[in-house]
């Protein structure tokens, strides 16, 4: 086994008995840090300290980690302009944060004869979003709602 001391220094390598020893000496624990390897890597360490450590970058890992959710605009088929341009600029920020965004038509009552100001709508909204994400579905009716989901653009490395 490789053996690694409490700061992280290559100490040599030695039978499993031998690392036991070494830690004891030192009155520490043996944690083995890369078992893939060959040969194993253990190191001495207070194994509180080194969970301790482990649950911090794990908890790191998480936090940065992006889930990319999903966010919701909502419109009627008759929206101003203006409201339109406020509404399409929070969705370019969503999908600049990289959640994917459904944009909804809301019809009540006699509005529902006019599907069309809808679908256009929409249809104008993936076009004025099109630099920033693409149509992962298209336009459907759901009872008195349209609904589209645009999805982020994939980065490029």
């Amino acid at each position: 086994m490789r053996l690694l001391d409490e700061e992280g220094e290559h100490v040599g390598i030695f039978s499993i008995q031998e690392a036991l020893d070494k830690a004891a000496e030192a009155g520490l624990d043996l944690v083995e840090i890369s078992p893939g390897a060959n040969p194993p890597v253990v190191s001495i360490v207070d194994y509180g300290k080194f969970r301790y450590r482990q649950k911090r970058k794990e908890r790191k890992a998480r936090k940065s980690q992006n889930t990319g959710g999903l966010k919701e605009v909502k419109f009627r088929p008759n929206t101003e302009e203006h409201d339109y341009h406020f509404k399409m600029e929070h969705a370019r920020e969503f999908l600049e944060l990289r959640h994917k965004v459904k944009a909804t038509v809301v019809f009540r009552g006699r509005q529902l004869s006019y599907k069309d100001q809808g679908f256009d709508l929409l249809e104008k909204l993936a076009e004025d979003l099109k630099e920033y994400g693409q149509i992962e579905r298209k336009p459907c009716m759901e009872g008195r709602q349209m609904t589209m989901i645009i999805s982020p653009l994939r980065e490029r490395n």
